[in-house]
Order: structure tokens, then sequence, then C-alpha cells
């Protein structure tokens, strides 16, 4: 059946090609940026990782069903595409890389006010948000270049939102890990509302995908709906729970280290702490 819904989206095969060469020139181009940096094995692999992802969603017969079959694959695929994606291309790039390119004097004051932790959290989650309204939706999914531009300013926000989660130059984004745990905190309650309407709404609401489905015919436009709300919500949670995972434990070894200006010898733990001299 896929071969025989595919065959009808003679788009398709230009497309798969064509996100296919991109992803190779990326690669290329990633791998000569890098070459004069040290970069690590952990690195490359969030970079190829990223990469495969973004073809396995983007161009294989995954773009096919996501483009007007299902609401759930959409869904699915713009959640790959704005929460995996991002942080794995933000980790591979080694730190003086960054410094280069991104904190050189003619550009420090743009990322200072791009990368501003709550207007960052704003920008990319009402974005969202307001691009998953059904009125909002229902006009750009009829028109693939309003698609694209939606998606890639959703994308742009994306990469700003977990660079400031991130924090890859500790410089630029001075922020403790108890306001990036805040940070995060209010970035997954301003998607709330769309999750909730999406996983409890009665009815379907989205046009382009209220009409018969070719891969699921069992599963209503409702269920798919709700489907995406899923989603949605268990991507959002799983990636921001890792970051937080990941903050926390970097915040607890913090407070573990002792005070530099007043060390302790390694067998005096029970007599009074004196300095060394």
């Amino acid at each position: 059946m896929s071969d025989n819904l595919i065959s009808h989206y003679g788009w398709f095969k230009f497309w798969g090609v064509g996100i296919f060469v991109m992803l190779v020139l990326l690669s290329l181009l990633y791998m000569k940026l890098i070459s004069k940096y040290k970069v690590t094995t952990k690195q490359k692999f969030f970079f190829f990782t990223a990469v495969v992802l973004v073809y396995l969603f983007k161009g294989s017969p995954i773009a096919v069903v996501s483009a007007d079959q299902l609401f759930s694959a959409h869904v699915l695929q713009l959640m790959v595409i704005l929460f995996i994606v991002p942080p794995l291309c933000v980790m591979s790039l080694p730190v003086d890389f960054l410094r280069s390119y991104f904190w050189s004097y003619q550009k420090r004051r743009v990322m200072k006010w791009l990368t501003h932790p709550f207007p960052s959290a704003l920008l990319f989650n009402m974005s969202l948000s307001v691009y998953f309204a059904p009125p909002v939706f229902n006009v750009i999914s009829d028109h693939s270049l309003l698609t694209f531009v939606g998606q890639g300013i959703l994308l742009l926000f994306a990469f700003i939102m977990w660079w400031t989660i991130i924090t890859p130059l500790p410089e630029m984004t001075k922020l403790s890990e108890p306001v990036r745990v805040l940070y995060i905190f209010l970035a997954s309650l301003l998607l709330l509302p769309v999750g909730i309407f999406l996983l409890a709404s009665g009815n379907p609401h989205y046009t382009l995908y209220q009409e018969g489905q070719q891969i699921l015919p069992s599963l209503s436009a409702l269920g798919d709906q709700q489907l995406g709300g899923g989603f949605l919500k268990g991507i959002q949670l799983t990636t921001y729970g890792i970051a937080l995972f990941v903050i926390m434990s970097k915040w607890a070894k913090k407070e573990e280290e002792p005070d530099d200006d007043y060390p302790y010898y390694a067998r005096e733990t029970f007599n009074m702490p004196y300095k060394k001299k």
C-alpha cells in the first residue's frame, strides 16, 4: 500500500533525493569546519544522529504520510525536528568553533539579545501554539510555501531555545542551574494549552486530515488528532526531562565540589578544617 501511495506523489521522488543531497553536503561542510578544532567522538555521533533523523522524517515515506494523510505523523515529524535535532546539533559543535563563529565582536550583541532566556522561550512556544491553532494551520497547510516558511521559523526559534537551555558558551548566556531549571519549567507550561487542546478536544479541527486516510483507515480523524497531541506532549516532556536531569546532575556535582578558598586535607574529616600553607 505504501508503494501505491507514494506513486501518487511525484514530488516525493525529487524531494527525497534533494533532502539526501543536502544532508550529504551539510555533513561534508561539518567535517570541513570542525577539522581545525578538537572534536570528540560523542560530538560527531550527535551530529550524524541528527542527520539521520532529518532524513528519516523529512526524506523518507514518513514525509508523504505526514503531508496530508495522518496529522499524528505530521506532529511526530515536527516534534523530532524541533525537540531532538536542534539540541543534538548544538551539542555536536566544539566550544572553540562556536566561540569563533558566534561570539565575534559584530555578532555578540545580536546573540545576547536572541538568547535572552525568557523571550526566547516565549518566541518558540507561542509560535508553535499559533502554528497548531486550527484557523492558522488550515490556511498554512493549503500552501506549501507557507508551510515551508512557518516550519523554518519554528526551527530557528527552536535552535535559539535549545541554545539557551544547553548554554554551550558560558560567557554568552551566564545562567545558573536554578534559572535554567525554571526556564524549562516555564517552557513546558507554555505548551500545555495546545497539548490539552489536541488531547481533550471532542471534534477534529484540521480539514486537511479529516478526509479518509489510506494508511490507517480504522483510525478516525479525532483519534488521529488525539494521537498527535500525545506525540507532542510525550516528546516535549521526554526531551525536557532529559535536559533537566543533565542540568540537575551538573548542579549536584558543583555542590559536592570543595571550596577552593577553603580546602581540606583528605584524612582529617573529623578534625577542624584548616587552610593549606
